[in-house]
């Protein structure tokens, strides 16, 4: 069981804690009893958030408060932060995550919004804030992404998230620092590897192969969402890491031809690249081939779905243009393992974590469990 180092247990509140990354690091915190109270913040309630059984128990817990919030809206923001209750950490992993929006979206439900909450908790005068930005912040595939390095953001997501970044820093008193995460993946993904395990699952369905843009050693690095919940905590047991950035990836260096490989093995099949004719086409007409690649999956997708009983479900294999150019995400790792000797306990991508997911999707009910082996 992991240990606080403050005198009494801290009081947290974490943003988003209905997503992805928030249900985890709250599951986390209450399952360690690391913390002597928790304030879960999200615009989705806990019964619509497609929370497995695990995290249904966790956001029972008698040290858990929920309350509904829009953080962008200033006043609502405000009452989301207010209270008798002693807050000493503020999480967020709040913010718009779905690809594919406008860019005044992005603009109010990532910066707006982290604005709104980082002032908050610079007023409260909390001891440590926790800011989840993007690891696609360079697509050289030469280099890998120093923490220090010029940025060059190539999505619309990561646009925003480094405009957060740096005017953090212009918050007085905000005992900040910022994590930028590779791919994640865990129980509750379902932007990020989901997708192409969907996609797995509908050749499956299909019995042909997994035809994949691009190439093999396309980097798609990676990182469990254990790993980055636990970092999360294990930062603000040290006082060096204010004002600090640092990535979060593994240390499989993860490239679509292993990612690929390991998804082709869970559901057994094969896999390979439509070649260089078909992806210089897509250079010049990425739309066109976007549209033809998710439109091929999502019948059988739906198909398969009918055929197990899956009557409804927030899984699908349709992948947004932005996250299938041939650009990399390639960060450096060991700035947060060797300045804070933190270790992954999932240093490399595994086909057993692959196979919890889906299994985890599978007792859900919102996945074919025929496809599964």
């Amino acid at each position: 069981m992991e240990t606080a180092n403050f005198e009494t247990k801290p009081g947290v509140i974490v943003l988003g804690g209905c997503g992805f990354i928030g249900r985890n690091l709250v599951e986390y915190l209450l399952d360690n009893e690391l913390v002597s109270y928790v304030r879960v913040i999200d615009k989705v309630p806990p019964q619509t958030a497609w929370l497995n059984k695990k995290h249904q128990r966790i956001f029972e817990h008698p040290l858990l408060e929920f309350r509904s919030a829009n953080l962008i809206n200033s006043a609502s923001c405000d009452n989301a932060f207010a209270g008798e209750q002693r807050i000493d950490i503020v999480f967020n992993c709040a913010g718009e995550t779905k690809y594919g929006q406008t860019d005044p979206v992005y603009k109010d439900g990532i910066h707006k919004l982290s604005m709104n909450c980082a002032q908050k908790a610079a007023e409260l005068g909390v001891q440590r804030y926790i800011e989840i930005s993007s690891g696609h912040l360079s697509s050289s595939e030469k280099v890998p992404h120093k923490e220090d390095d010029e940025v060059d953001p190539w999505t619309f997501i990561a646009k925003h998230k480094v405009q957060v970044e740096n005017d953090l820093k212009n918050i007085p008193g905000l005992k900040f620092t910022i994590f930028r995460p590779a791919i994640i993946y865990g129980p509750g993904d379902r932007n990020s590897l989901a997708p192409r395990l969907v996609v797995g699952a509908v050749y499956k369905h299909l019995g042909e192969m997994m035809k994949l843009l691009w190439g093999p050693n396309l980097r798609m690095n990676t990182v469990h969402v254990r790993d980055v919940v636990r970092a999360m905590w294990h930062v603000t047991r040290h006082p060096n890491t204010i004002g600090q950035i640092y990535n979060v990836v593994d240390e499989s260096d993860s490239t679509q031809g292993s990612i690929s490989a390991l998804v082709s093995e869970l559901f057994n099949i094969n896999h390979d690249y439509w070649g260089a004719a078909l992806s210089m086409l897509a250079k010049v007409d990425m739309t066109t081939i976007v549209e033809e690649v998710n439109d091929k999956h999502m019948s059988p997708w739906a198909e398969a779905c009918s055929k197990d009983g899956v009557e409804n479900s927030p899984l699908s294999p349709y992948i947004n243009r932005e996250l299938l150019y041939n650009k990399n995400l390639y960060l450096q790792p060991g700035k947060l393992s060797s300045t804070t000797n933190f270790t992954y306990l999932y240093p490399k991508l595994m086909k057993e974590s692959l196979k919890e997911v889906v299994d985890d999707y599978v007792e859900m009910k919102i996945f074919p469990h025929s496809l599964v082996l």
